[in-house]
Parts: structure tokens; sequence; C-alpha cells
């Protein structure tokens, strides 16, 4: 037994000895750089970005054009206006066209009525636009809806301007 608790100090000893010999480089406050203690660190003198982070410039809705995310509903209404059905079709065409694309619906309702009622105004409203989308060719498992009601207002206020900025289901793209 003494002889395994002489290994495992001795152990211990060696391991704190190891890294007691190791050099840390101090910051360089002027250039932000490290100062060299002479330690062995890697050499990066003569290097430059040589290009790195000039990569394309990547922007999923190029081919779509620039999509609105978000569609507004009259008061009290999971109707879909007529202006919104050229927006949707696009939608509907770039989750046909890439399965692998997802949408969250987010519907939204503004502060008159009760909580639970705004609940279910924004999920009639998200699912709403979620049938629409499903006619035009996007797939069930490509879509998911939640509605938060009133809980998440884009404007406060407790005027007609408001009430119609929060009456809307937003569309994110997941992925």
């Amino acid at each position: 037994m003494k002889i395994q608790k002489l290994i495992v100090v001795a152990l211990a000893a060696l391991l704190v000895a190891g890294c007691a010999s190791r050099n840390v480089p101090t910051p360089d406050a002027e250039n932000g750089s490290m100062i060299d203690d002479g330690s062995d660190f890697a050499d990066t003198d003569g290097m430059d970005d040589g290009g790195l982070g000039d990569g394309e410039d990547f922007n999923d809705m190029d081919d779509m054009g620039e999509l609105t995310m978000i569609i507004y509903f009259d008061f009290d209404q999971s109707e879909l206006r007529a202006e919104y059905s050229d927006l949707l079709q696009r939608h509907a065409g770039r989750l046909s066209n890439d399965r692998r694309a997802q949408i969250r619906l987010e519907g939204h309702a503004d502060e008159r009525g009760s909580r639970e009622y705004n609940i279910g105004l924004g999920e009639r409203r998200s699912q709403s636009v979620r049938r629409l989308l499903l006619i035009q060719g996007a797939t069930a498992d490509q879509i998911s809806t939640v509605s938060f009601g009133e809980e998440r207002p884009a404007a406060f206020g407790s005027d007609e301007a408001a009430y119609q900025q929060n009456r809307r289901v937003e569309i994110s793209y997941v992925n």
C-alpha cells in the first residue's frame, strides 16, 4: 500500500514539474502581439492574409429576389389578404425547389382580447399561411407553426398603427 502511495506522489510531482517548466508569453500592450521570450512558438513572420476573408458574398435570397417575411392581417381576422398571394407563391416555390429548406410560421395578435383568444388567433393565422404554402407545393415536414398571441409585439402602443404592426405572421427560415 505504501508503494502505491509513493508512486502516486512521484507521478504528481513529475506532472507539476513538467507544467512549471513551460514558458508562457506575455502580451505586448502596444501592438497586441505576444513578446517572444525564447520559447518555441510558431513563427508567422512573412505571412499575410493572402486573400483570406474575401470569400464570395452568399445570400440565399438572390435567386428569388428579396422576400418579405411578414404577412399582416386585418383586425380579428385570419384570412389572408389577396396582396400576399404572389409573395406566398414565391415562398412556396422556394420550399418546393429545396426540400431541405424549413420554415417556422410565428403567429401574432394585437393586445385586444384575452391571452387565450389571442394565442388561438395567432395559431389560426399561422395555419392559414401554412395551408396556402402546402397547396402551392411545400411539404408538411418543411413547415412548423407557433403562436405567440400578444406576447411578442412588434410595436408598443395602444393605437391603430401599433395594432396593425402586431397582427402578423412572421416567416423564419430555420436552416
